[in-house]
């Protein structure tokens, strides 16, 4: 994966990488490591795994790896939040319970995670001093404003748990800063994907758990009729925000949320074409295909797309990867990961 070039020396203090176990944390922490950076990460493998670390290890030199310190705690406990921020120059937050439908079965860890988590973080990097706290936000801020494309100032009422948990963490921010003068840059992502990414679980993404379905000849289950669409992001554009978003020296780039996106919509009917276009070939059992439909999900937003402008103005944030060519790029990792105990030519 293309990795984005630092533009800035942190004078050889770390970086802080919550969640750093988890899906976009280890492509954080294999970014960093692979600039040469001194990083620390933060998990309580709720959700994240060790494999992902391991493979982060293997991707790197034995110099580099050497340069990671790994705390095992929760961000739900304040005391664990100080320990890991000792010493921390930049702050990448991830960590948190994800997933609307994980939120609106059970409400109140998501607070717990994304909020109380959220506020211990944000007191450990005010009193370290930290020079920026850079922190996942999520499109689902928009709630039920239904205009696109999606612009930073213009927001609609969440409609789970977990966009409620998203907007509060961007207001305690914006106290943060406004209190005691703390730098923070709030990235709503869209729909996120790419290696690591964990195709396993109730909760797992739409794009990794239709891969393991076509492979594995399961039931494809679609909620709604298929003309939801989403704005998907292939991860190393995420990396690539993150780092500008802890680095810009622009005028106005902090204390500000920004969309992480690329600008492009595709429905999910359109998703499961492309993907059993790229996976006939391997799976000849998908020629005869067909997805199952369902009832819509509640708390799913009907469509998402990003106007990036703001992030590209003030970051320089600039997306590398397409939606189809990051596709491209994440599928053979899918496949190593679901596929790996299933022939590639199977005979029913």
């Amino acid at each position: 994966m293309k990795q984005p070039t630092l533009r800035l020396q942190t004078n050889g203090k770390p970086w802080l990488v919550t969640g750093a176990a988890g899906f976009i944390g280890s492509n954080l922490l294999e970014a960093l490591l692979k600039a040469d950076q001194r990083v620390v990460g933060l998990d309580n493998f709720a959700t994240g795994h060790r494999r992902n670390l391991n493979q982060v290890r293997a991707a790197v030199s034995a110099k580099q790896w050497a340069r990671f310190q790994f705390v095992r705690g929760d961000i739900r406990r304040l005391a664990d939040c100080q320990k890991a921020m000792q010493g921390v120059h930049f702050v990448l937050h991830q960590a948190a319970l994800g997933s609307v439908p994980r939120s609106v079965n059970d409400p109140l860890a998501s607070n717990a995670s994304n909020v109380t988590g959220f506020v211990n973080m944000l007191l450990a990097a005010r009193d370290a001093k930290v020079a920026r706290f850079v922190y996942a936000s999520s499109s689902s801020v928009y709630g039920d404003d239904t205009r696109l494309p999606k612009v930073e100032e213009r927001v609609g009422n969440p409609i789970s748990p977990y966009a409620a948990t998203k907007a509060i963490n961007e207001i305690y921010a914006a106290v943060f800063a406004r209190c005691y003068g703390m730098e923070t840059v709030g990235l709503r992502y869209f729909n996120v994907f790419g290696p690591r990414q964990d195709p396993n679980g109730a909760y797992a993404a739409v794009i990794p758990k239709w891969i393991t379905a076509m492979i594995r000849q399961e039931p494809v289950l679609v909620n709604g009729d298929g003309k939801t669409s989403r704005d998907f992001c292939y991860v190393s554009n995420v990396v690539q925000a993150n780092l500008v978003a802890a680095t810009s020296t622009r005028r106005g780039a902090v204390n500000q949320a920004y969309n992480i996106a690329v600008g492009e919509r595709t429905s999910l009917n359109e998703l499961l074409q492309l993907l059993h276009d790229r996976l006939l070939p391997r799976y000849p059992h998908l020629k005869n295909f067909k997805p199952v439909y369902r009832d819509f999900r509640a708390g799913d937003v009907r469509h998402t797309l990003a106007d990036i402008s703001k992030a590209r103005r003030l970051l320089g944030y600039r997306p590398d990867y397409s939606f189809a060519r990051g596709l491209d790029e994440a599928l053979n990792w899918y496949v190593a990961q679901v596929g790996s105990s299933i022939p590639s030519n199977p005979t029913t």
